[in-house]
C-alpha cells in the first residue's frame, strides 16, 4: 500500500494534535511520526512542510474515513482569529499550540477513555487503554512490528466481571466501565449518537452523559467535545485551574467563573479554546515555550 500526500494542508501540527490530551491511542515513533489506532484501522501520518503523509490507509478509506476524523475540512484560521481578535492572552496561547484541531473520535472509545483518565496521568491512561485493547479487542493486523488491537465493544465489554478487568489495571474505574458499558448497550448506540445532532443542545447532552457511572462535570465535557463535538463545551481540570488564573487572573478554585469567562468571550468555540489554553499551560509546564 503506496503512501498517499495531502498537499496545502494548513493549520496542522502532529504534537499539538495527537499530545493535547483529546486522544490517548496515538504514538510518536522515532521519525516524527504518530501511528495511531482508531475506527478499527491502523494509520500513520507524518508532515513535510505543508504536505500530510499519509501511511496504511487507501484513497478511499482516507477520504470516507480519515479526512472527516483529522477534521481537514474545518477553517481553524477563521476560528483563531475570532478566539485572539481582542485578546491578547489567548493569541499567546493559541501561538504555542497553534496547529490543533479537534478528532472527530468514535463516541463509545471517548466515553471510556475518558473515563479511565479521571484522576488519572496521560502515560498511565495509555496503558490502561492498551491492556483494554489487548485483552478484548479484536486483533486488526501487525504494522511496524507490532501487533495491533480496535477499541472493544460496548457489548463485550458490559459481559465483563471486575476480575476480567483485573489484568488491566483500571482500579476503581473497572466498575465505572462495566457499568457504562452495560446501560450504553441497553439503551443503544442510536441514542447516543443522536446526542450529536446540532439540534440538541451541549445542556442537553451533559445531563444525558452525566447519567454515567464515573462520569462527572469534567469528564462529561470531555466526552462533549471530543465524543459528540459540541465546541462550546469547556472541559476544566487541574491543567485549565492554572491557566485561567495564570493568563486571566480568575482564582483557580472558581470553576463558576471560568465557565463564565468561557460562554461569555469564546462562546461556540470554547472547546476549541480550551484546547490552545490547555496545551499552553502543558507545555509551559514541562518546559516549552
Amino acid at each position: 500500500m503506496s503512501k498517499l500526500m495531502i498537499d496545502k494542508v494548513k493549520d496542522f501540527h502532529l504534537d499539538h494534535i495527537f499530545d493535547c490530551g483529546q486522544c490517548f491511542r496515538w504514538n510518536k515513533e522515532s521519525d516524527g511520526s504518530y501511528t495511531g489506532v482508531a475506527m478499527g484501522k491502523t494509520i500513520n501520518v507524518n508532515m513535510k512542510g505543508s504536505s500530510l503523509i499519509v501511511d496504511n490507509a487507501t484513497a478511499d478509506e482516507f477520504d470516507k474515513i480519515w479526512r472527516h476524523y483529522l477534521d481537514l475540512d474545518e477553517n481553524y484560521e477563521t476560528i483563531k482569529n475570532r478566539l485572539s481578535e481582542n485578546d491578547k492572552a489567548m493569541k499567546t496561547a493559541i501561538k504555542s499550540g497553534y496547529g490543533i484541531r479537534i478528532l472527530n473520535q468514535d463516541l463509545w472509545e471517548v466515553i471510556v477513555s475518558f473515563i479511565i483518565s479521571s484522576n488519572n496521568n496521560i502515560p498511565r491512561i495509555k496503558g490502561c487503554i492498551e491492556n483494554l485493547c489487548e485483552r478484548f479487542g479484536e486483533f486488526i493486523g501487525e504494522y511496524r512490528g507490532k501487533k495491533r488491537y480496535s477499541f472493544p465493544t460496548a457489548e463485550t465489554l458490559a459481559n465483563l466481571t471486575l476480575d476480567d478487568l483485573g489484568p488491566c489495571k483500571l482500579g476503581y474505574r473497572a466498575r465505572y466501565i462495566i457499568e457504562t458499558a452495560k446501560k450504553y448497550v441497553k439503551d443503544g448506540n442510536r441514542k447516543y449518537e443522536s446526542l450529536k445532532d446540532d439540534r440538541i443542545t451541549s445542556k442537553q447532552a451533559f445531563d444525558e452523559i452525566s447519567k454515567f457511572t464515573g462520569v462527572g462535570p469534567k469528564v462529561a465535557n470531555c466526552i462533549l467535545l471530543f465524543g459528540l463535538k459540541k465546541k462550546d463545551s469547556f472541559p476544566i481540570d487541574v491543567w485549565m485551574k492554572k491557566v485561567m488564573n495564570h493568563l486571566y487572573d480568575i482564582d483557580v478554585e472558581n470553576v463558576k467563573a471560568m465557565e463564565s469567562y468561557a460562554v461569555k468571550n469564546f462562546g461556540d468555540n470554547a472547546g476549541i479554546a480550551q484546547q490552545y489554553l490547555f496545551y499552553y499551560m502543558r507545555n509551559k509546564s514541562l518546559g516549552g515555550d
